[in-house]
């Protein structure tokens, strides 16, 4: 198999786009004719560029509106194939995507149109080159892969073959076993895209948001599983329509896109091992049994302050590093370490995030595997010389450059905490407060990078992602998801910020991408969990009365759980399963904040509808405008 990308799909000129391409992995590009018409270079200078970069071209493309067309047009459209022949012979491409017509003056008819590419295989073959037809979903008279492998059937000549292309099939809702029963001979090049699911125009829909296999709602899978089945085994090509990436880094696409094939094969071959191989056998999607700790980068002062705001959550001081100044606070299952060792990396991340999360670990079934994983699909891994007695425990890079740590049960990772760590006398002031896990951790981000954290978790671990919602900011939209795996024993929401007035913008801005921006914790019983921490000093942000009066009317609660929830600061939800109660804490450093939360009954969302009085509330605590300063 060959890999390959459209230079339509990432931003940039020419030069930098194959930079990009080639530093990702891919073996090759679909050259777009704009990218070309930009540059500056002639086509053969064009052509020896990207054999400089260890890439071919394997596309030209595209050259519309082709079959079909009464005279004198179908006269001129084969002039322009001969003139597009030229241009392809001096780039070193050998294969064109003709995309069906959509031209008003197109005639219809499958013999018709299987003349013209009888007519255009032969004048391809004297140059040496090859046609490829692929059915456009918004195509005049073609917009179906059947209607298009009617034609190439038709015409019968040994250069001219069929272009699939996934958004195409899947988009029009077409049986994707269809294309079980063309010849692969016949199958040039295979296309693949993704797109969430959106009500709108084919042609719109199609230009603005596409994305990368993995990253939307479509069966690309099952696309990508069907034309193996018919023993096609060439290039697999992502050609990418989306406004997002157009404007992002062109490295960081790339990547997302190599990672997104990768994972795409990975997927189907262990969907029906009978299909060929295409890319090596990699390690199975980790199961992630929960986190393990959340460490803080913090100073002396803001150690002071976050102990203190531990205490009031009924943590207790648990343990101590042997050789460095970290600490561990512990309740239930929850571990929560404060650094404040002047050296390694937790040091580097406060000099540039300031106090907040820069480790999360995580309970893996194999954490040499999940590393394993991790590097094939183009994460890197985090490396740093352990100091006497320090465990060597794998880790990558994550959100802001943060790391995510990997424990496992078996020797001696699965002694973390006694080899590293000495206890320390328990506390007798310290009552416990219910608190048992870690329910979710929120990571917050611009929104351009949604896409790519979504497709990094769930391409490395054995999670699922729930649809979009924008969340209601009085500044702005925040656009909320969350990758949670099948038990729920991991969660993290990602919250894309569009502006820094808004409270996840604000986060942004001030830690410069920091890696969590609050830590929800889960209790049995909120209720008992908040009067043990009231008489800790904990105190719970204030909600406006007029939320439990609105609630009062949208769930018809009794008048006594309405007064408990008003007293104490919890918010309400209610799904078809159960029900959710949650509580935060006041904000600490630049908008982190505490989350405790109690499930009721298999409830299994986060509270969506609560978020615009949660976040009010918190900028009303923080003063953070709601529109700009003039």
């Amino acid at each position: 198999m060959r890999t390959g990308i459209a230079t339509v799909s990432i931003s940039g000129d020419l030069r930098e786009k194959l930079s990009a391409i080639a530093n990702a992995g891919f073996d090759g590009i679909e050259i777009f004719e704009n990218d070309f018409l930009a540059f500056e270079s002639s086509p053969r200078d064009v052509g020896n560029m990207v054999r400089d970069h260890g890439l071919e071209i394997l596309l030209f493309q595209p050259f519309r509106d082709f079959e079909g067309m009464p005279e004198p047009a179908r006269s001129r459209v084969f002039d322009r194939a001969e003139r597009k022949f030229d241009l392809m012979a001096q780039l070193g491409a050998d294969l064109v995507l003709i995309c069906s017509n959509v031209s008003p003056l197109a005639l219809g008819g499958i013999d018709r149109a299987a003349a013209d590419f009888s007519e255009l295989g032969e004048r391809a073959a004297n140059r040496g080159l090859r046609v490829g037809y692929e059915a456009l979903a918004w195509g005049r008279h073609v917009n179906d892969h059947r209607d298009a492998w009617e034609i190439v059937r038709r015409a019968n000549h040994p250069n001219v073959g069929l272009i699939l292309d996934s958004f195409h099939t899947l988009s029009r809702g077409i049986a994707v076993d269809t294309i079980r029963a063309i010849p692969a001979d016949k199958i040039y090049f295979v296309q693949l895209a993704d797109a969430p699911l959106i009500d709108m125009d084919l042609l719109y829909w199609s230009r603005h948001f596409r994305n990368m296999p993995g990253q939307g709602d479509l069966d690309v899978t099952g696309f990508t599983q069907a034309v193996l089945a018919t023993g096609y085994n060439d290039v697999f090509s992502l050609e990418i329509f989306n406004d997002q990436f157009r404007g992002g880094s062109p490295g960081s696409i790339a990547l997302d896109g190599k990672r997104a094939l990768t994972n795409l094969m990975d997927i189907v071959q262990r969907r029906d091992p009978s299909l060929p191989q295409l890319v090596a056998p990699l390690p199975p999607p980790a199961q992630v049994e929960g986190v393990a700790f959340v460490e803080f980068a913090v100073s002396d002062t803001e150690a002071d302050e976050l102990i203190a705001i531990l205490r009031s959550l009924g943590f207790r001081h648990a343990a101590r590093h042997r050789a460095k100044d970290i600490q561990v606070w512990q309740q239930g299952d929850i571990r929560i370490l404060l650094n404040r060792d002047r050296e390694g990396f937790a040091n580097s991340s406060y000099i540039v995030h300031g106090a907040g999360v820069c480790d999360i670990g995580l309970r893996v079934a194999n954490s040499a595997q999940t590393l394993a994983r991790a590097k094939a699909l183009g994460a890197r891994a985090f490396e740093q010389r352990p100091g006497p007695g320090e465990l060597d425990i794998p880790a990558i890079r994550g959100l802001g450059g943060s790391i995510l740590h990997f424990i496992d049960g078996s020797a001696p990772l699965a002694g973390v905490w006694d080899i590293e760590f000495e206890p320390v006398p328990a506390d007798p002031t310290i009552d416990q407060a219910g608190l048992t896990r870690v329910d979710h951790i929120a990571q917050t981000m611009d929104s351009s990078e949604m896409l790519t954290w979504q497709l990094f978790y769930n391409s490395l671990f054995a999670t699922r992602k729930t649809p979009t919602l924008d969340v209601v900011d009085p500044a702005g939209l925040i656009r909320s998801l969350a990758i949670e795996n099948s038990d729920g024993s991991f969660r993290f929401t990602l919250n894309g910020a569009e502006n820094q007035r808004t409270l996840a913008g604000h986060f942004i801005a001030e830690g410069f991408g920091s890696a969590a921006q609050h830590l929800a914790l889960q209790t049995d019983d909120i209720f008992a969990t908040l009067a043990v921490l009231k008489a800790r000093g904990f105190v719970a942000l204030a909600i406006s009365p007029n939320y439990y009066d609105d609630l009062a009317a949208r769930f018809a609660l009794d008048d006594d759980l309405l007064a408990r929830l008003a007293a104490s600061g919890v918010l309400y939800d209610r799904d078809d399963a159960g029900e959710f109660f949650q509580v935060y804490s006041q904000t600490y450093a630049e908008g982190f904040f505490f989350e405790i939360v109690e499930r009721r009954n298999g409830y299994n969302g986060y509270g969506a509808a609560n978020a615009p009085f949660r976040i009010a509330a918190q900028k009303r605590q923080l003063r953070l405008p709601t529109m700009p300063r003039h």
